[in-house]
């Protein structure tokens, strides 16, 4: 019941490749901000406490 996986042209592959890195690079992107945002909450704290 397991059936062949279809074979991508040059072009589909390279759209399949072009997807994956806008997706790459806005997940880098978000997980950017979230890092910034921990510091900056952190920094808040960390002033409001002395």
């Amino acid at each position: 019941m397991s059936e062949q996986p279809e074979m991508l042209t040059p072009e589909q592959s390279a759209q399949v490749r072009a997807r994956q890195k806008g997706r790459a690079k806005i997940l880098g992107l978000i997980l950017g901000a979230l890092a910034i945002l921990f510091y900056a909450i952190t920094i808040v704290k960390i002033g409001a406490g002395s």
